[in-house]
């Protein structure tokens, strides 16, 4: 169920209504179990008895075609009087199951009499235990389209040899149309893998919070971390459909998600590693209300007040007591532009006598900047955001990064476990940030751009009032950043 309504809710968030068209293959358990006694009838179905590793043994190889059953020549009514008794729960799981009778010497593995029915003593999420006897997908999914008046039935690449038995089963039965099976490549994204079985072995092996986390590639883990379902959907348009297998790159999925965002996302500030900056002429006492815009390219939005006061709050990466070359922000005798707010000039250094670390800036402020221009005409270089101390916001910062350190983890040819190419750094958290007040009622699936460093968005699991929790989306870009790795 967890499964069933995470694909509810993801599909309707991504903003898709499949209205009255809701269908499960339980739904057609009993008209399954009545097409698999019309094959019996028709000699085209029988009961066999060998186990999974028999069966597996006498399917032969590529390159070798198959045995028969000793079983292949029951008669219709022993076929029938056992399928019955299997659907009564007189065999223990695995003891029998029912196998197609197609063709033991063909090229496709898929048609040498595959399994069409097992036993299983299990409960099923929708019909509990009236079944014990449970039909296999490649007979049940040709069904099911039948039954649902499917056109054309799109599945992934590795189907395509599947497609025969799917044709097969239709066409040996009385359903009321014949659909088409068409496969196309999956969308496969680098520094990832898609797969549901490595991705469950991720989330049971304790390598990710869960299906939702949000460095999963999973529609819930997606949207916990903030992309907008605008975005998946350009970005789905963007790729197109092929009919190869391809790997896309990872980057194009954020470069649609900034794409979004940057037209959606109200700006704020917050300073994720704290710097305390005390401007030394500021009145001790005194406040101000600031205006901040909301959006720089949407006027219409509007502003916010930005409280400011004496004693402030910078980016600890914002200061540099010896400036490389192309470093443009704070340093001691330098002057920088606070966002919607004054010049300001570093005077002092203040260190930890033990271990050298700075503690807090005292700076100077200029009353005749604000707004950022200066009455002499003066210019400066490096524009940095800020929060006021007295009226911060604490709050918790989740940085992720990609998953996988290779473009390709799941890759055979490598020789190694997916398991190992496991980012230990795609997930930083940082608990003593700090945001401007305008953010303290932020709830549900918000997401922010934080001036200078990126998009976040409140985490929808973990945040709650009184303990702000923000997943980074994605980041922007950082030309800095860029000068720092040459």
């Amino acid at each position: 169920m967890e499964y069933v309504e995470a694909i509810k809710e993801n599909v309707r968030w991504l903003g898709f209504d499949w209205g009255e068209h809701l269908y499960f293959a339980s739904d057609y358990f009993a008209r399954l179990y009545e097409y698999a006694e019309h094959l019996i009838t028709k000699g085209k179905a029988y009961v066999c008895d060998l186990s999974a590793e028999q069966i597996r043994a006498y399917r032969g190889t590529l390159t070798e075609p198959g045995r028969e059953s000793p079983f292949r020549n029951r008669s219709v009514e022993e076929n029938l009087d056992l399928f019955r008794r299997m659907r009564a729960g007189e065999f223990p799981d695995g003891a029998r199951v029912l196998r197609a009778k197609i063709d033991m010497a063909s090229g496709n593995l898929n048609l040498r009499d595959p399994v069409l029915y097992r036993i299983l003593h299990a409960s099923h999420h929708r019909t509990g235990d009236k079944w014990c006897l449970y039909p296999m997908y490649d007979y049940t999914h040709p069904i099911s389209d039948a039954l649902e008046g499917i056109t054309h039935s799109l599945c992934t690449l590795e189907f395509a040899d599947h497609r025969p038995l799917y044709d097969w089963a239709l066409d040996n039965l009385p359903v009321p149309c014949h659909p088409r099976q068409i496969e196309f490549a999956r969308l496969n994204l680098s520094y990832t893998v898609v797969s549901k079985r490595k991705l469950l072995q991720l989330v049971n092996e304790g390598l990710v919070s869960g299906w939702d986390d949000p460095r999963m590639p999973t529609l819930s883990g997606i949207r916990r971390r903030g992309y907008p379902p605008a975005a998946i959907r350009n970005f789905c348009e963007k790729i197109g459909i092929a009919k190869k297998d391809s790997v896309v790159d990872v980057a194009l999925l954020e470069h649609c998600v900034r794409e979004e965002l940057n037209e959606s996302a109200p700006r704020v500030m917050g300073v994720l590693e704290p710097l305390k900056v005390v401007l030394t002429n500021y009145p001790e006492n005194r406040e101000e209300e600031l205006a901040a815009q909301n959006h720089p390219q949407k006027p219409e939005l509007g502003t916010r007040s930005v409280p400011f006061g004496r004693e402030l709050y910078i980016e600890r990466e914002d200061f540099m007591e010896e400036p490389q070359k192309k470093f443009f922000r704070l340093a001691p005798g330098r002057e920088v532009r606070l966002r919607y707010a004054y010049f300001i000039r570093c005077e002092k250094v203040v260190k930890d006598p033990q271990t050298g670390e700075v503690l807090e800036l005292h700076c100077t402020y200029d009353p005749e900047t604000l707004g950022g221009n200066a009455p002499d005409g003066r210019k400066v270089k490096g524009t940095i955001h800020w929060v006021a101390a007295r009226s911060a916001v604490p709050a918790e910062v989740r940085l992720y990064d990609r998953l996988f350190t290779a473009e390709s983890p799941d890759n055979p040819a490598s020789g190694a476990d997916f398991k190992s190419f496991v980012n230990p750094d795609s997930l930083k958290t940082l608990s003593t940030c700090l945001v401007e007040p305008s953010l303290a009622a932020a709830r549900g699936e918000e997401v922010y751009q934080f001036e200078r460093q990126g998009y976040f968005c409140v985490d929808r699991a973990d945040s709650r009032p009184g303990k702000l929790v923000f997943n980074r989306t994605v980041t922007l870009r950082d030309t800095w950043a860029k000068v720092q790795d040459k």
